[in-house]
């Protein structure tokens, strides 16, 4: 079972920049995809970024789409989500999560994702 570890989260000023960082207990082969999703208080989790193994591919949500970048550290067994430009609205504990096997159109789906994280807070506040 891959356990799944984030950290990077902190207090940022708007318009400012974090990378958070999510680490796996074990080699995460091709077969995986890794997602970050959010949830703010009050509002349902909500799908970030993704990236498939087997073929790079990456996945944004319109609203972080070329602020944020996704990208795989294989020699760590990381995956790591630079985050810039950021917004109050931003302001959410992420998850990390792993799932097997995904097809394009289930990347951003959380229910297709089957190991988790705890989650790290990040707040964007001035």
């Amino acid at each position: 079972q891959v356990q799944l570890m984030e950290s990077g989260g902190g207090l940022v000023q708007p318009g400012g920049s974090l990378r958070l960082s999510c680490a796996a207990s074990e080699p995460t082969g091709r077969s995986y995809a890794i997602g970050w999703f959010r949830q703010a208080p009050g509002k349902e989790r909500e799908f970030v970024a993704a990236i498939r193994f087997r073929d790079r591919m990456t996945y944004y949500s319109d609203s972080v789409k070329g602020r944020f970048t996704i990208s795989r550290d294989s020699a760590k067994n990381t995956v790591n989500l630079q985050m810039g430009g950021l917004k109050p609205d931003d302001t959410a504990v992420y998850y990390c999560a792993a799932g097997l096997n995904l097809i394009t159109t289930s990347m951003s789906t959380s229910r297709h994702y089957t190991y988790w994280g705890q989650g790290t807070q990040v707040t964007v506040s001035s």
